[in-house]
Formats: C-alpha cells, structure tokens, sequence
C-alpha cells in the first residue's frame, strides 16, 4: 500500500451497520509512502494507523 500527503485513507466497517472510516493522510511515517501514516479523520481526531487489509487509499482528486 502507498500513499501520498492529501490522499485518502478508508476504512471499511468489519460489521453490518458499522460506517466506513474516512482521513485525510496528513503525514506519512513509511519510506516511499508506505504505511505508517497519520490520519486526520472528520471528527478531527488525529491517528497513526497502519492500515489492514479492510482498508484502502483513495487518490486526492479522486472522487
């Protein structure tokens, strides 16, 4: 997984009902945009996240 500052980070929910996760990657910790990244999500809590399979990166501009 690779991303860049400005890209977005989702997080599908693991159960029926649960919402998906969406951040903006603000910071990556990883070499040549790898995981670890911190993640500002809508609520503006701030976390580091290494994302698991249930997770993907959405391009800035992307939609």
């Amino acid at each position: 997984m690779r991303a860049n500052v400005g890209d977005h980070l989702i997080v599908h929910g693991k159960v029926v009902g649960q919402r998906d996760r969406v951040g903006e990657i603000i910071e990556i910790r990883g070499e040549n945009g790898a995981p670890p990244f911190v993640v500002r999500f809508a609520d503006g809590h701030e976390q580091l996240v290494f994302p698991g399979p249930d997770a993907v990166v959405q391009p800035a501009g992307s939609g």
